[in-house]
């Protein structure tokens, strides 16, 4: 598997894929909309086909993770873009790295928690009140459990 960071020749690829997994150009979180082609990021290739792609955004202090997709779950892919996120952000000074999911995303969490991220927020009915800015974020996922509140997660940079 080779990463590479994403040039400005990636960005229509890029907003292609994060329509096809996410339902729409942009991304919600902590109250706020990216738009993830628009980002800095790393994209994951076999054989010239992308099998992941992380998006990001420096903000200070820390680094965001805006999008982190697989596309073959369970081969590493996430860890392998998580690694490079974190990298890129101690060597941009950063202390941390941040990110978050929903209440349903139970391989996400524990993904990320395997990685060492640790919980730090939890905001009761953040997504219901996200709904507002992106409509399109269904009430409940395929399992049928409701998504409705957001997890925040981070890793100290020590």
């Amino acid at each position: 598997m080779e990463i590479r960071a994403l040039a400005n020749a990636d960005r229509a690829w890029v907003e292609r894929l994060v329509v096809e997994r996410w339902g729409a150009a942009g991304v919600v979180g902590r109250g706020r909309v990216w738009n993830p082609a628009e980002l800095p990021g790393f994209a994951a290739f076999e054989d010239g086909r992308c099998v992941g792609l992380v998006t990001y955004e420096l903000e200070g202090e820390a680094c965001e993770v805006v999008t982190l997709d697989a596309l073959e779950e369970g081969r590493g892919i996430g860890t392998a873009l998580l690694r490079s996120v974190e990298e890129m952000a101690r060597e941009a000074g950063c202390t941390r790295v941040q990110l978050l999911t929903t209440n349903n995303n139970l391989r996400a969490l524990a993904l990320y928690q395997k990685r060492g991220y640790r919980l730090v927020a939890l905001v009761p009915g953040a997504i219901d009140e996200e709904r507002r800015l992106k409509p399109s974020i269904p009430e409940f996922d395929s399992a049928g459990l409701p998504i409705r509140d957001e997890l925040h997660l981070e890793l100290l940079l020590t």
